[in-house]
Formats: structure tokens, sequence, C-alpha cells
């Protein structure tokens, strides 16, 4: 089995040959000695080759370009020189693969605006290999803590005739002919489509996950979801992966416990799992990052009424560029603002307007605020939404007929509330939010391996 680089200095210099594979970074000579930095992905770390003469094939080794794939057999021994504590004696030197002078990235620093452009390539850069390894880190750890709070992981559809949101923002699922599609009344025919119905890609697992919480208690779904809304600011994707938990028998107090419980976690676990790659973007992408991570993880998490928040930012004096009153939502400033300059530290905001949330939000009896909670955080505002569902059958056929909304699509949905309903809850977390908070970086096309905005889907 092949050794990783990341194990190699970790267990540091031997008697013994080791070899390994990975892909070079940069190339230098010097007095008849080749120095090669090779990297496999593994560690932000590379180990430097150190090549001489002696080597059969040293004249094509010294040629050898960035991006080039080669496995190195020698001894691991300590570095004479500054910026590494280990470097390899090579014995051999294989030649797996070359690259040529056309190879797109070379040694000196290239924008995240350019390196999107080639993103088949970018995971073989630095800030790349971090990212995707913290983001592979932080899924594992998704799943491990829900399951050590015993929540049963559900699978729910990416097909779906249902909109949760009722935005009208999906992607359309079809096999009718684009060109000449049945029409019927004047609009395309769906009975004779794949599905005899109307159906397209979800934009949330939430409504199927709120029918497994009824039958298995706590539940949890992390999977693709999908929004073809036309937008194309720094944190909106058309394809993102969303974590929602589901919890039965709770109310928002319980949501809003482990929502916090779950920052807490994952915060905590970046920084101790992920200690390099945090240092890496500590010092690269955000200086500070690690303070402000771990402030998070540390810090008491304030629980503020809708109410009271518009209160305060009204009388805080700041100069607002979106309108501050009772029964609009909150936009990013204000949610800075408040997190920033009226807490310094993670505030929850409980209890917003009815009128500007979605349907399936429990109403409270003040008849004008359902039971609804933001998480909001230093740096972004918002990070986490979720709410108590309305369980009461007569209210949510009451509330879908004030917004205009069919109940013949939802009947199953209306069922649950018919045949056992209970107080129940959940938040969703978007997955590429959670790993911009953690890393620094400020557009969530750089924290998703293929990113789909609109106009652009290349691979």
């Amino acid at each position: 089995m092949r050794i990783r680089i990341k194990e190699i200095l970790e267990r540091g210099a031997g008697s013994a040959p080791c070899s390994f594979s990975g892909w070079v970074r940069s190339v230098r000579s010097s007095k008849g000695i080749c120095f090669i930095v090779l990297n496999d992905g593994s560690t932000v770390d590379g180990i430097q080759i150190v090549a001489e003469p002696s080597l059969l094939n040293f004249g094509d080794i010294c040629r050898v370009g960035t991006g080039a794939a080669l496995t190195v057999t020698g001894t691991l021994v300590e570095s004479p020189a500054s910026g590494q504590k280990w470097e390899l004696a090579a014995d051999v030197v294989e030649i797996v693969g070359a690259a040529d002078d056309s190879y797109p990235l070379q040694k000196k620093r290239h924008s995240f605006e350019y390196l999107r452009t080639i993103s088949h390539l970018r995971p073989r850069t630095n800030t790349f290999g971090a990212l995707f390894r913290l983001r592979s880190q932080l899924a594992q750890a998704i799943h491990r803590f829900f399951s050590e709070q015993n929540f049963v992981y559900v699978h729910t559809p990416i097909i779906t005739a249902g909109d949760c949101e009722g935005a009208g923002e999906l992607f359309r699922v079809t096999t009718l002919d684009a060109a000449d599609p049945p029409i019927l009344d004047g609009q395309p025919d769906f009975s004779q489509d794949f599905f005899a119905q109307k159906t397209g890609l979800t934009v949330s697992g939430q409504l199927e996950g709120e029918l497994f919480a009824l039958a298995f208690g706590d539940i949890y779904t992390f999977g693709p979801t999908f929004r073809a809304e036309n937008s194309n600011t720094a944190r909106h994707a058309s394809e993102f992966w969303m974590i929602e938990p589901e919890m039965a028998f709770a109310n928002l107090a319980d949501d809003a416990d482990l929502a916090e419980k779950f920052i807490r976690y994952l915060c905590r676990f970046a920084l101790e799992k992920c200690p390099d790659d945090m240092v890496f973007f500590d010092k690269h992408i955000e200086n500070g990052l690690i303070e402000r991570v771990r402030g998070v993880a540390e810090a008491d998490f304030t629980r503020m009424e809708y109410s009271e928040a518009i209160e305060r930012l009204q009388r805080s004096g700041a100069s607002f560029a979106y309108p501050v009153e009772w029964g609009l939502d909150l936009q990013t400033e204000h949610e800075r603002y408040i997190t920033e300059q009226i807490v310094g530290g993670p505030t929850f905001v409980l209890n917003y307007p009815k009128d500007i949330k979605a349907f399936y939000m429990r109403q409270n009896d003040d008849g004008r605020s359902v039971a609804a909670m933001d998480l909001l955080v230093p740096k972004v505002g918002e990070i986490i939404g979720g709410s108590q569902r309305e369980e009461r059958l007569d209210r949510l056929e009451l509330r879908m007929t004030e917004l205009g909304i069919a109940r013949e699509p939802l009947w199953w949905y209306l069922d649950s509330r018919r045949w056992g309903s209970c107080p129940h809850a959940g938040f969703g977390l978007g997955f590429e939010r959670l790993v911009m908070y953690l890393s620094g970086m400020d557009n969530i096309r750089d924290v998703i391996p293929f990113s789909r905005t609109p106009r652009h889907c290349e691979f």
C-alpha cells in the first residue's frame, strides 16, 4: 500500500529507505544538485527531494516540469536548510507522468478568479489542497456528531414533485421533447412525462425528513440540493449541500440547543483535527481565523427575540443600506452588526414575523410571529436557519390557504398531521457556508469541488 507524505513527515527520519509518489510543485538546480518539492495531497507540506548527479537519469530529473508525477525512493534525513525539517536523499527517481511548460500552475501565486477557470487543476494548489481536506474531514465529522447523538441518517429524494420553499426556483426534470412537447390547454402536458407530473431537483429534504422524524424521533439528512436562482453573489450557488436535522417531541428551544452544540462541535473539530490546514488558512487566507473560530467554540450563545433585535438596531444610531423596521427580514449587514457590535458573539434571533417565513413554521400565540430561529455568527451573519414546525393540521391548512399553496401536491405532508402528529423542530445548515466560515474563504465557488452557478457548468 502506498505511503503518504503526511505519514512520512510524522514518522521522521529512519535508517530504512522509504518510497512514495506525488506531483512536482517546484524544481531548481544549484551547484550540480537538483532540488524538487513533491506533494501528494495528504498535507499542506511537501518533501524536498535532493537528487545528485550520481543518479542514472539525473539529466532527465533536472528537466522535469512542474506538475509531473514522480515516484521516489531514498532516505529521509534532517535538512540543513531552513524551510523544512526533513528532506529526502534520493536513490531512485522515476518519472511516472511528464508535464511540459504549458502546465498552467507554475510557481507564481495565482488569483482565485484565475483558478476558477482551471478548477480541474486547482486541487493541486496549497490553498485548495487544504480546503478540500478540511471539507472532507468536516463531512465525516457531521456524520460522527449525529451518530453520537443517536440520529438516524435519511437519504431524502433528489428528484421531487414538491417545492419546500414555495419559491418555484426548481430545476425541471423531464424527458419531454424540449422542441416539441405535448401541449394541453396551452401548457406542456406533464401527464405524458416520465413521472406523469411536473418534477424538479430538490431545494431541501426537510419535508421528507419530517416524515421520518415522526417515525424515528431524531433524524438528519446530508445531501445535494439545487436552486435555479439567477444569483451571482459570492454566497449563492445553483448546486450545494445541506445538513438538515429534524427532532420529534421538540420545540424551538430544543432546536437552538442542538444548533449550538453542533456548531461548537464543528469549530472544535476543525481546530483539533485539522491543525496544519487551519494554521495555513490563518496565515494565508484570514489573519485571526483561528482566534475567531476558537471564540465561537468557547463563547456564550446569546438568545434574542426578533422584536428586541429590531429595537436595538434602531437605537444603535448606525447607518444601514437596508431599512430596519418590524416586519422586514434582517439583512446580512444587520445580522453582522448584532453579532459583532451589539452582542459580540454568536446570537440566536428568535420568533420572526410570520409574513417573511415559510408556511410550515409554527404560528405563535400572538398571531403575527412564528417559532423560527436564525443563528448569527461574526463575519457572515446567519449560518443556521430553523424553526419549530406547525404540527396542528387546522393551522397548517389555514396558512397554506393564506399563501395560496395547493394542498393536493402536499397530501402526504398533511397526512403526517392527521395521524400521530407531535411538536417537532429542525434546522438547515449549508455545508459550503460552513466550509467558508471555518476556512476564511470569501466565495462559495471556491469551497465546492466543481461549482454550478448561472452560465457556468463546465464539467
